[in-house]
């Protein structure tokens, strides 16, 4: 079956296909019955940017996709325990987050991003962990959100990295998930109150539990009253024989409380579980206790349907969609190891249909270029209802139409789109995307959401013109040594755009000139680069190279870009000079590598402390501390960071940053190094090393 796009969901729209938000779920009376997806649209990939075939399997490298599809929802609390260490994906939370660890342990839980797993993440800026209640993290333990949004509806506690946003209504969109969750759990297992006809065995015999289906129906069920684990409790296979290529496997673990105890399932895609994991629920419909342990990686998605359960993780990792409408724990073994993950992959199955009539469905729009037709992304877009009974849309006044959710900002299908009950809707442009023109009137609609559509949903085209472009160019700075002419890296610039018709560059005031993009750090070719529009502009020096003073003044221009020289570009020389230190003579080099491999990392972060207080150690705060030489150097890739130009005396490293993947030392000071006469020359070499760890860069 096709699925129709699904709504952008990081701006807390609900997102629905198929099986809509508020409808009563019936019972299917056979297993061959009307196939749909997952309530809510729950399951497939939502862009962001989808993989166009199968997700990756299980690895650490670059992030090439984005998913705003929701990959876990718990609808009581969300507690991580123990030795519990990532969770990748959009995470849903109608109650309380809470994390605390066992002591002694990483005290990091990556949510969002993982360092291993699919590495396929929500868009970045979406909300990664929404919650109805409190997000509480531990004494000493840390949150990572980096890239995203941690919104909460009540209040949050300890260390959180990413953007908190505080909002009451944070969970409400997700709310009525949780009863059609439960239905639908309800109805997989027990239409009309029975059981489900099966079309397969489960067998539990000889180390494992054998699914033998009938090699012919393309949604595969199997009924299972047992715990899937050994006589003694230990842990034994999974196997499935008996299912046509493409087809769906439900299955249905009925009782009260259930275990899996499992070795089964592998870290790359080559095994059978492996290959039927996007097409596989795991249905516990009437469970209050389940609980998923082992040393497999768990292989398919997981649906809970009582809201009073308690679902226990504790397998290494759990591969595909988790949903339960009770709560969750997220832990390690009392004897095994730690770094227990939940990864980010679809669920695409075709279940039995468990929908009646709609009462909601999707209002969206298109955004294209007016000349291409081709989709636009970055337009921003309100949903308006009519409520007023006044023709057209009124935002404004005594009596205006209602605004529905937040802003929607159109990604690469050019889409806005949002579930809501039936009636009539406006969508109102509010910015253009860049590089194009506001259209006149800006709204679209109104459409006419009705039971007979709401299946199929309504969409309007908008149609945006690009503006009239620009001549751009090239505007370079060029960073050397005032003595040698040699190129330095390490300097940082920042750009500036004459803007306010003052001579001269102003950075400050009522009326300042305009910053344009972000700040650049020349490498070894000493160069910074930028292409802007024609217009006069400026180079700021920020910070000298290492062992360099900062030029008096930092301004470099300015620099004329016109439409007569934009092809060849414009570019300064910045010159800088040696700091003079007296009795200077020395340098101190770090080596950093890989505490198990020798293997040279970067992106490692130190400073450079000197002692000068007169007391043993270093003291970085106070009134009496030792001196900063250095704020920051990050070693580069042969794992070196070099601090020149050096007095004798005594030094201290501080790491304040590691390369990802990598942790904290427990002890982030070493020294002193003491540089003297005798070893100026050549210089002080400090070897340090980091071991990899759960966690990403430190803060």
């Amino acid at each position: 079956m096709t699925f129709p796009s699904l709504v952008r969901t990081g701006m807390r729209y609900l997102c629905l296909l198929g099986v809509v938000a508020g409808t009563s779920l019936s019972a299917a009376p056979v297993a061959e019955a009307a196939a749909k997806p997952l309530p809510g649209g729950l399951g497939p990939c939502v862009p962001g940017n989808c993989p166009d075939g199968d997700y990756p399997p299980i690895n650490n490298g670059g992030i090439k996709y984005r998913d705003n599809g929701i990959n876990i929802y718990v609808g009581g609390d969300f507690l991580v325990r123990e030795k519990a260490s990532e969770a990748e994906g959009r995470v849903v939370v109608l109650g309380d987050f809470d994390q605390d660890k066992a002591d002694g342990v990483s005290g990091v839980y990556n949510i969002g991003e993982a360092g291993v797993g699919s590495r396929v993440a929500p868009p970045v800026g979406a909300d990664w962990l929404t919650t109805g209640g409190d997000v509480t993290v531990g004494s000493g333990e840390r949150l990572l959100a980096e890239d995203g949004v941690v919104r909460y509806a009540k209040d949050a506690t300890g260390t959180i990295v990413g953007t908190k946003k505080k909002d009451p209504d944070a969970a409400k969109p997700y709310i009525p998930l949780r009863d059609e969750l439960t239905e639908a759990s309800q109805c997989y297992a027990h239409p009309e109150g029975g059981t489900r006809t099966p079309t397969g065995t489960a067998t539990h015999a000889g180390g494992e539990t054998l699914f033998r289906g009938d090699n012919t129906s393309m949604l595969q069920v199997f009924n299972v009253d047992f715990d899937l684990m050994g006589g003694s409790g230990g842990q034994e296979g999974i196997r499935f024989e008996g299912i046509p290529d493409g087809a769906t496997i439900l299955v249905n673990i009925l009782g009260t409380k259930r275990t899996i105890n499992t070795y089964s399932g592998t870290i790359d895609d080559s095994s059978q579980l492996n290959k039927l994991r996007s097409r596989l629920l795991w249905n516990f419909p009437d469970a209050t206790s389940v609980e998923v342990k082992g040393t497999g990686q768990f292989q398919g998605s997981v649906l809970v349907g009582n809201q009073a359960s308690m679902t226990t993780v504790s397998v290494p990792g759990m591969n595909g969609r988790f949903f339960t409408t009770g709560s969750l724990t997220h832990t390690s073994s009392a004897s095994g190891g730690g770094g227990q993950e939940f990864h980010n992959y679809p669920f695409l199955g075709d279940l039995p249909d468990c929908a009646t009539a709609p009462t909601t469905g999707e209002v969206k729009v298109v955004k294209t270029d007016a000349d291409s037709g081709k989709p636009v992304a970055g337009a921003e877009f309100e949903l308006w209802q009519e409520t007023n009974g006044e023709d057209g849309l009124q935002t404004s006044g005594d009596d205006p139409d209602t605004k529905v959710g937040g802003v929607c900002a159109t990604e690469k299908p050019g889409e806005c789109t949002q579930t809501v009950p039936l009636g009539t809707y406006y969508w109102r442009e509010t910015k253009a995307p860049d590089g194009y023109v506001l259209p006149k009137p800006a709204v679209f609609g109104p459409l006419e959401l009705t039971a007979a559509n709401a299946s199929d949903g309504v969409s309007v085209q908008a149609v945006n013109k690009k503006k009239p472009s620009v001549k751009k160019g090239e505007v370079s700075v060029v960073k050397k040594d005032q003595e040698t002419g040699r190129p330095l890296s390490g300097a940082v610039f920042q750009l500036w755009r004459e803007t306010n018709g003052t001579d001269g560059l102003q950075q400050k005031g009522s009326d300042p000139d305009t910053a344009v993009g972000s700040p650049c750090t020349t490498a070894d070719s000493g160069a910074c680069r930028r292409t802007v529009a024609v217009g006069t502009y400026y180079w700021v020096e920020t910070k000298a190279p290492n062992g360099y003073a900062l030029p008096d003044p930092a301004v470099f221009g300015p620099l004329e870009l016109t439409a007569g020289n934009a092809a060849q570009g414009v570019s300064v020389e910045a010159l800088n000079r040696k700091h003079h230190h007296p009795g200077a003579a020395g340098e101190i080099t770090v080596r950093k590598k890989d505490k198990k491999t020798g293997r040279p990392l970067s992106g490692a972060v130190f400073q450079l402390w000197r002692e000068s207080n007169g007391k043993a150690g270093l003291q970085s705060s106070g009134a009496g501390r030792d001196t900063l030489v250095d704020r920051g150097c990050a070693t580069d890739g042969r794992g070196r960071c070099d601090f020149e130009g050096l007095e004798l005396g005594s030094y201290y490293l501080k790491e304040t940053a590691v390369p990802d993947g990598y942790v904290l030392p427990s002890n982030t000071v070493s020294g002193p190094y003491k540089v003297t006469a005798g070893n100026a020359g050549k210089g002080v070499t400090v070897t340090l090393t980091n071991q990899r760890g759960g966690g990403k860069k430190g803060k």
